[in-house]
């Protein structure tokens, strides 16, 4: 299995924080505490520029589609996005089917972004010419 990497932002803030840490550093804590398993990798990020739609994570590995997903809550959503993750580590695309996966990734999906043309690829040598 390629490793996956969360990124979860840590600047998104809720409409109710009304101190440090914001809610994307909370989202980010308590996934850290939570049970993460072998290939699977969580860094906190400044910003995915998705601030309408707090707390917003991205997932990406190699040769997958990566998906950015919003309105998780900070506390309760890390189970659920620990689940999403297995579901899209199971696929060799990264493509879960829609209907099974977990009902926060349904809602809050932002973006899907097709997976990076691996180096080498004879449509960027075209390109390049």
């Amino acid at each position: 299995m390629p490793d996956i990497v969360l990124y979860v932002c840590t600047t998104c803030r809720m409409a109710d924080d009304a101190s440090e840490p914001r809610a994307g550093a909370r989202l980010l804590a308590a996934l850290q505490e939570a049970v993460v398993t072998d290939g699977v990798r969580i860094e906190g990020v400044e910003c995915l520029s998705v601030c309408k739609r707090p707390c917003t994570v991205a997932v990406a590995s190699e040769g997958r589609w990566t998906y950015v997903y919003g309105d998780l809550d900070p506390v309760s959503s890390a189970g659920t996005i620990l689940d999403g993750l297995g579901l899209y580590a199971d696929t060799p695309d990264g493509i879960v089917p829609w209907k099974a996966r977990p009902e926060a990734f349904r809602k809050g999906v932002v973006a899907r972004i097709p997976p990076f043309p691996p180096p080498g690829d004879q449509n960027l040598a075209d390109a390049a010419e």
